[in-house]
């Protein structure tokens, strides 16, 4: 794709005031840029590409920009070593990675250590994003990052079977764990799964889970913790139900998002919880389902539920040697241009809010529709400088409650004291 003048253009004038409040450590803007004019070559960290569009982003970058190339690094999928990758490289003081495609929740760590620059809203076109979104990449009032792709989970179902069954997509927990339990056994595959393997994806399947049921982890200031409630129970419990009555194959407790995304696309499975970059996958030439499934909002006790507000931050290192280029190439990639390129190269949810209105793009991406809705009503994960322990103890914890290993009372009881500590700093 070639970067076109015009309205971008201007964008990208203006984004030289972005990085305005670059502060690294012992105050210096850029980690020491004193005396350069801010411009270079760039690196850009990521974790893997699963669809391979952002080098040809870059490309388009490349080719306008000689001398502040922009050259990309992927790390692995699971977000747990893409996190623990970047966070070694920050906490060494590295200026390596310059500009840092971060999961939203690490936005609050990295800005809470002096990782990651303050950025100048100014510059920005907030107001043409989608009204949940800039709140990711705030911290303590302040924008750290720019909103670049937004997520929430969806439920992906084989449309082929269900209509073939006359039945219609569920919106409640009973209606999806009796379609599940009966059709798979109609059809002889199995009935549901998510991302249940202890990491981050097993954090947010629960915390989707918890929050659908009207409970959360941790109240809205952060500190006090919530999460041994009957609410939390009645999410938890839904889940080790799922796995105990076997509408939910034990082999799901391995599961990431690739091996769930390709048991759904074997047709092995009849739903799936995952992100939307799913559907290109699953829609590509080859594969055994494309044409046969469709995407509805996750369902909850009642209705819709609640799903967690993904998707990825740009950041820019505190001690870049080239805070200029960076924020001119985040004007870039925040441009209309590349965020439609987001969604129809990359198959991920652009956070430009009228993309979800062209028509073009809901007849390519018939998902739309569902994802709006199902972002307009989905929670930002826990804010806290101390998310990665958060995480860990959810997944943990909650792992062997939906293993069979312990009650999920108890396991939330557990939780509950773990939590505690960690977000005391005990």
């Amino acid at each position: 794709m070639r970067f076109r003048t015009g309205t971008a253009g201007r964008t990208l004038l203006a984004a030289v005031v972005l990085l305005t409040a670059v502060a690294g450590p012992g105050g210096q803007r850029g980690g020491g840029t004193t005396g350069s004019d801010g411009r270079g070559p760039l690196t850009v960290v990521t974790g893997r590409d699963l669809t391979g569009y952002l080098r040809d982003v870059l490309a388009g970058w490349n080719r306008t920009h000689p001398g502040e190339e922009a050259r990309l690094v992927e790390l692995p999928e699971a977000a747990d070593e893409v996190h623990a990758q970047m966070r070694e490289s920050l906490r060494a003081g590295s200026d390596r990675f310059d500009v840092l495609n971060i999961d939203v929740a690490w936005t609050a760590e990295f800005a809470g250590r002096g990782w990651i620059a303050p950025i100048d809203p100014s510059g920005l076109p907030l107001d043409r994003l989608l009204p949940s979104v800039a709140d990711t990449a705030t911290h303590r009032g302040r924008l750290h990052a720019v909103p670049y792709v937004t997520n929430t989970g969806l439920l992906f179902y084989r449309k082929d079977l269900l209509d073939r069954a006359g039945e219609r997509p569920p919106r409640t927990w009973d209606e999806l764990a009796g379609l599940a339990e009966r059709l798979s056994r109609r059809y002889g595959m199995d009935g549901y799964a998510g991302q249940f393997l202890p990491y981050e994806g097993l954090t947010v399947n629960v915390t989707e889970a918890i929050q659908s049921a009207g409970g959360a982890l941790v109240g809205a200031d952060g500190r006090r913790v919530t999460v041994d409630s009957p609410q939390a129970l009645a999410g938890l419990s839904f889940l080790s139900r799922g796995i105990r009555d076997g509408w939910i194959p034990e082999e799901a407790l391995r599961y990431k998002e690739e091996d769930s995304r390709l048991a759904f696309q074997s047709g092995k499975l009849l739903f799936l919880r995952n992100w939307p970059y799913v559907h290109a996958l699953a829609s590509a030439p080859g594969s055994p389902i494309a044409g046969r499934f469709a995407a509805v909002p996750l369902p909850g006790p009642e209705g819709p539920g609640t799903g967690v507000l993904g998707g990825s931050n740009l950041a820019v290192n505190s001690r870049t040697e080239h805070p200029r280029s960076a924020a001119d190439l985040l004007a870039y990639l925040l441009s209309e241009d590349v965020q439609r390129r987001v969604l129809t190269a990359g198959g991920l949810p652009p956070v430009r809010a009228s993309l979800y209105a062209d028509p073009d793009l809901v007849r390519r991406f018939p998902y739309l529709p569902a994802l709006a809705q199902s972002v307009r009503t989905a929670r930002v994960r826990t804010k806290s400088a101390r998310y990665e322990q958060v995480s860990l103890a959810v997944a943990a914890v909650t792992h062997g409650a939906l293993a069979g290993r312990v009650a999920p009372a108890a396991a939330l009881a557990r939780l509950q004291r773990e939590l505690e500590s960690v977000v005391t700093g005990r």
